[in-house]
């Protein structure tokens, strides 16, 4: 029976694990190997990094730093998780495995334009596509920029960039700006953003820029930010009856409690600022709360 069993190894999830590893709890972190934070090229908003560290990098050293201090991490996906007889039951694989409390730090995937894999992880590792203008809004001072979106967010990430560049272009993902109300209309041409219509049928790249190729011509760009939304990893709160938000966030308390006791959620899985540093935060969090919450119950004596 482990204390706590960690789902997703992405900032959350591997901030509790060394957590609760230094707490001397028995843990394990079951990792799909889709952490979105994996993908970043190099991050320079992540404190101590002056000179920037990629996705990969800081959650390779996350990953050993857990480890050192006794977290077992396996590579899988769990398929069911049910409450059973005052804990919880996990499958990945590997057969049924037992836990007093799980952590969820599964993360969200975000939408993708339409282009092959191998293409978007070429633009994404070259900077020609970006999903967080928070993190890297600087590196596109003064340049070219393209945001794929159709309704208030896409205007509002254009909104957003517009304190970065003042040539900012709105293309559709389908068809014609359609959803953008007057007030949207409005924002756009109040700071000179650019609108024009889809549907981007294409994505290509070349040396130095990516275009969008739409059924109304092609537009060229030094970078571009699809706003297209997200899909929250939240298939095994809703297994075990979590409370979740309209957008499919799972709700917590202000400890990263779920509503279903024993069970805790952290990072972008819950509604919250996606950023590798608010993410290790609730991580922190959450496993400060799992270990007194287990403490409440049985004295943790060594």
């Amino acid at each position: 029976m482990l204390d706590c069993l960690i789902v997703g190894g992405g900032p959350a999830g591997l901030t509790a694990a060394i957590y609760l590893a230094r707490f001397h709890l028995s843990i394990r972190v079951v990792d799909a190997g889709n952490s979105r934070a994996a993908l970043i090229p190099c991050t320079r908003n992540h404190a101590g990094f002056p000179d920037g560290i990629s996705g990969e990098e800081l959650i390779a050293r996350m990953t050993a730093q857990a480890q050192k201090y006794g977290a077992a991490i396996d590579t899988g996906r769990v398929t069911r998780l049910a409450a059973i007889g005052g804990g919880f039951e996990a499958e990945w694989g590997c057969g049924p495995v037992n836990a007093r409390t799980v952590l969820l730090a599964t993360g969200v995937t975000n939408r993708r334009p339409p282009m092959d894999e191998a293409l978007h992880d070429e633009a994404l590792a070259r900077g020609l596509i970006r999903y967080c203008p928070i993190c890297d809004g600087y590196e596109v001072t003064d340049k070219k920029v393209g945001v794929i979106g159709d309704d208030s967010h896409g205007v509002a990430e254009a909104m957003f960039l517009r304190g970065f560049t003042a040539d900012l272009t709105l293309v559709a993902p389908d068809t014609r700006q359609r959803k953008l109300d007057a007030q949207d209309w409005h924002r756009l041409e109040e700071f000179g953003i650019g609108a024009a219509d889809g549907p981007v049928t294409d994505v290509r790249l070349e040396r130095d820029a990516i275009v969008l190729v739409t059924a109304a011509g092609e537009h060229q760009f030094d970078s571009v930010y699809p706003a297209l939304g997200s899909d929250v990893h939240s298939g095994l709160a809703k297994m075990l009856g979590v409370a979740l938000a309209p957008d499919g966030c799972i709700k917590v308390d202000a400890h990263q409690r779920a509503s279903v006791p024993g069970v805790y959620a952290a990072g972008d899985v819950v509604k919250g600022l996606d950023q590798i540093s608010h993410a290790m935060g609730e991580g922190g969090v959450a496993a400060t709360t799992i270990r007194n919450d287990l403490a409440s119950q049985s004295p943790l004596l060594r």
